[in-house]
C-alpha cells in the first residue's frame, strides 16, 4: 500500500514510484489529487496552474490561462492539427472538487492512497481528476507514438464547476478566446455505471434553484391566527411534493425511463421565525429541481406560479440558478460525431449505454453554443461515489481508461472535414 502523492503538497513535485510500468498515468493522477480546488475553499491553486504548465512542457503543448473572473483561470492546452481549416476536438474537464468531512474518510481524500486491492481513494478520483488525467495521457501516449491528426486538439481545465460553472465554463464560452478555438465537437465528464456497459450522455436536465417566499399575518403562538406565512407556504410545499411523487411513480413504472428523462425535485432548505412563541411574518423553502430537457419551459414556469398563486396572497418565487437552453446531441449513426464515437468504442467491445444526465455538467453551456457534447467517464464495474464519503477508483478502470481515451481521441481528431470546413 502506498500513496500515489505527497499529501496536501504542492503538485509539481516528484512521481512515487510504486507500481513500475504503470508509474506515469497513476503517479500522475497522483500528483494531481492534492490540488484541493474545493468551492469557496479554494478558488484555482496555483500548484494546480503549476501543474498543468508542467505537463505542457513535457508533452510539446501549448499552454494559454484565461481568467474569466477575479482568481477564476481556465487553462488551456493544445496539440495544433495539421489542417488548421477544421474544427478542433474539445477535451473538457473541471478541477475543482466538493468538500469533504475528513473523519468519514478511511484515508485522506487529497493524498491518492492505493489500498492492497488496487482502489485509489481520493477526492476527485470519479469526479473528475481522473479524466482529467485520462486526456494528458491518452494525447502523451499518441504524441509519444508519433501520431499527427487533422484536427487540433485543446484541453480545457476549468474551476467553479461545482457550484454552477457560473464563474467558469459559463462566461468562457462567451469570450473571444473560446470562440478561436474553433470547437466542433467536445467530450466531458459522465458518470460511473456499476454493470459492463459504459454510460454516456447526450444531454442533461437544467438546474432551476428556486426560493418560495411566504408573507402572513404574525402574532402571538398561543393564537389561532389566520392567513399566517407557514399556512400558505405549507400549501406549495404539498403541491410541488405532489408533482414529485408524480414524477418518480412515473420513473418506476416504467423500466425504459432512466432518472434523467423525468424531472426531479427535492425540498432542500426551511427558513423563518425567531422565536418558539412568535408566529412569523415571512418564511421560506428553497427546491433543487432538474427539469427534463423535454419539459417545455415556458409552461412549468406558469405551474410554478399557479401553485403560488393557489397558496394565497403574498405568495412569491425567486430563482437562485435557472437554465433554460437544454440541448441534445445526435446519437444516431448518420451523426459523424457519434458515428466516431461509437465506431471507437465498438471496435473495443465497448457496451454503450446513452442517456440523458441526471444532474448538471459544464457540457450544458457548451451544447448551448452549438458544439454537440458527449458526457463519458471510462468507468464501467464501478460503483458511482461522486460526492461520497471514500470516493475512489480502482487502478485497473482508471488505467483501461487511458487506453480507452486514447482510441477515442484519435478517432475524433480523424474526423474527415464535414461540409463547410473545407
Amino acid at each position: 500500500m502506498c500513496s500515489l502523492g505527497d499529501t496536501g503538497a504542492d503538485v509539481s513535485r516528484g512521481l512515487k514510484l510504486c507500481w513500475g510500468s504503470s508509474y506515469t498515468s497513476l503517479g500522475c493522477l497522483g500528483q494531481w489529487v492534492p490540488a484541493k480546488a474545493v468551492p469557496r475553499l479554494s478558488v484555482f491553486p496555483g500548484s494546480a496552474v503549476t501543474f498543468l504548465e508542467e505537463r505542457a512542457r513535457q508533452l510539446g503543448l501549448s499552454c494559454q490561462k484565461i481568467e474569466v473572473a477575479p482568481g477564476y483561470v481556465i487553462t488551456v492546452l493544445t496539440w495544433p492539427g495539421t489542417n488548421p481549416l477544421l474544427h478542433s476536438i474539445l477535451l473538457n474537464s473541471h478541477t475543482d472538487v466538493v468538500p469533504v468531512f475528513k473523519e468519514h474518510w478511511h484515508h485522506d481524500p487529497f493524498e491518492a492512497f492505493k489500498d492492497s486491492e488496487g482502489y485509489i481513494y481520493a477526492r476527485g478520483a470519479q469526479d473528475m481528476k481522473s479524466v482529467s488525467i485520462q486526456y494528458l495521457e491518452a494525447v502523451r501516449r499518441l504524441k509519444s507514438e508519433g501520431h499527427r491528426f487533422p484536427r487540433t486538439i485543446h484541453m480545457t481545465f476549468v474551476p467553479d464547476e461545482e457550484v454552477g460553472g457560473h464563474k467558469g465554463m459559463e462566461l468562457f464560452v462567451k469570450r473571444p478566446e473560446f470562440q478561436a478555438l474553433r470547437a466542433g465537437f467536445a467530450l466531458d465528464e459522465g458518470l460511473a455505471n456499476p454493470t459492463d456497459a459504459f454510460t454516456v450522455f447526450y444531454s442533461e436536465r437544467s438546474p432551476w434553484w428556486i426560493r418560495v417566499t411566504s408573507t402572513g399575518k404574525p402574532g402571538h403562538a398561543s393564537r389561532f391566527i389566520e392567513d399566517t406565512a407557514a399556512e400558505k407556504l405549507h400549501k406549495v410545499v404539498n403541491s410541488i411534493l405532489a408533482f414529485r411523487e408524480k414524477e418518480r411513480q412515473r420513473l418506476q413504472a416504467n423500466p425504459h425511463l432512466k432518472e434523467g428523462a423525468v424531472t426531479s425535485v427535492n425540498l432542500t432548505k426551511l427558513e423563518g421565525g425567531v422565536a418558539y412563541n412568535v408566529v412569523p411574518a415571512t418564511m421560506s423553502a428553497c427546491f433543487d429541481f432538474r427539469v427534463a430537457p423535454d419539459v417545455d419551459m415556458k409552461a412549468f414556469e406558469k405551474q410554478l406560479q399557479s401553485w403560488c398563486q393557489e397558496a394565497g396572497e403574498g405568495v412569491t418565487f425567486e430563482f437562485a440558478q435557472k437554465f433554460t437552453e437544454p440541448r441534445m446531441t445526435p446519437t444516431d449513426d448518420t451523426d459523424p460525431w457519434w458515428a466516431a464515437f461509437s465506431g471507437a468504442c465498438k471496435e473495443m467491445n465497448l457496451t454503450l449505454e446513452p442517456e440523458i444526465f441526471p444532474a448538471a455538467t459544464d457540457s450544458r453551456y457548451i451544447r448551448a453554443v452549438g458544439i454537440p457534447a458527449l458526457g463519458f467517464s471510462p468507468m464501467n464495474r464501478t460503483p458511482v461515489l461522486l460526492h461520497d464519503h471514500n470516493e475512489r477508483l480502482h487502478e485497473a478502470v482508471f488505467l483501461r481508461g487511458v487506453d480507452i481515451y486514447t482510441r477515442l481521441v484519435a478517432a475524433l481528431a480523424s474526423v474527415p472535414a464535414l461540409p463547410g470546413e473545407s
